[in-house]
């Protein structure tokens, strides 16, 4: 069976609504993902770090309480786990406050097995931390080398605003890697100032990668890909308890897309069909949508079991 292999940071989300808090769960955008798909039935493994504290110990077994492998999660015994803090505003959209105390980013691992047409997600600053960019680059070469999928979602928040110049390196080079770009419109705002996805697309993306995915919360979902394909797909009506996770469960419904229809490298180099861009963001919208009407940052279980019967039934 095919994998999916997250990279990313593991924080604990803690969720305020009118200034009180009202949940704290695991997260971190590859994170979400990853406990989305494995919820779907996916083969997942997680490559992070983690503080050895009652934050991390939690992390570590909500991730294998939901089937992920975790043998490529470091624990350091010096540092304790991050905090993000979720505000919630009147339409329930999210602001974020994060805390780190690690003394230093590390990130030890030893690269998971990866076979032709897995799939790498990876994104957020950690993707782009310079700290840790010799291990990202050397697993997106392992990757690429193995034939595996790469998908980046940029994920760049405001509260990263003043590193865009330190940062842009690293992040052109994983458009470079990348076989799929997602983006949501505030990722552009804060790297380029733009809004209008064309733009974003010719003057920033293309050159580095043809395969675009513009998202920008209850507006049209924006595909840019070869040859001058073009889509927008409207945004699927649904009543929003947090959009907390909102884009991480969208890149989980697009690769569940791929392993269920079967999307190989080898389909993406050559260009996708509309039917199978049509494919994989309804399961992207689905996803997304189903997180959202939670405040959860993951798909319910529920929803993961009717997914992974439609998966069991495809295979």
């Amino acid at each position: 069976m095919r994998k999916v292999i997250g990279i990313g940071e593991t924080v604990l989300d803690i969720i305020f609504k009118h200034k009180q808090p009202i949940g704290a769960y695991p997260g971190g955008s590859s994170f979400n993902a990853i406990i989305s798909l494995a919820r779907s039935g996916v083969n997942t493994t997680f490559i992070s770090e983690t503080g050895n504290d009652l934050v991390g110990q939690n992390i570590l077994c909500f991730l294998k309480d939901n089937g992920v492998d975790t043998a490529n999660v470091n624990i350091f015994p010096e540092s304790k786990s991050p905090v993000s803090l979720a505000f919630l505003d009147d339409n329930n959209d999210a602001q974020y406050i994060f805390y780190k105390d690690h003394p230093h980013d590390q990130l030890d691992f030893v690269y998971p097995d990866i076979q032709p047409d897995d799939i790498v997600v990876f994104g957020s600053f950690f993707a782009v931390n310079p700290v840790i960019r010799p291990q990202i680059v050397g697993l997106l070469d392992y990757a690429r080398n193995h034939g595996a999928i790469i998908y980046y979602d940029v994920n760049f928040r405001s509260s990263h605003r003043d590193e865009v110049m330190k940062i842009t390196p690293n992040y052109l080079e994983n458009l470079e890697y990348a076989d799929i770009v997602r983006g949501s419109h505030e990722d552009f705002e804060v790297l380029y100032k733009l809004s209008d996805p064309d733009k974003v697309y010719n003057s920033e993306i293309s050159f580095y990668c043809k395969k675009f995915i513009y998202t920008q919360g209850a507006r049209p979902v924006e595909l840019r890909a070869d040859g001058g394909f073009r889509k927008s797909y409207p945004a699927i009506e649904t009543p929003t308890v947090s959009t907390v996770g909102a884009g991480d469960n969208f890149n989980a419904g697009l690769i569940y897309g791929m392993v269920k229809y079967g999307i190989t490298r080898e389909d993406i180099e050559r260009g996708l069909t509309e039917e199978q861009w049509d494919s994989i963001i309804a399961c992207a919208q689905e996803f997304s949508a189903a997180a959202c009407q939670s405040i959860y940052n993951y798909i319910s279980k529920e929803f993961g079991e009717e997914k992974r019967r439609q998966l069991g039934q495809k295979a």
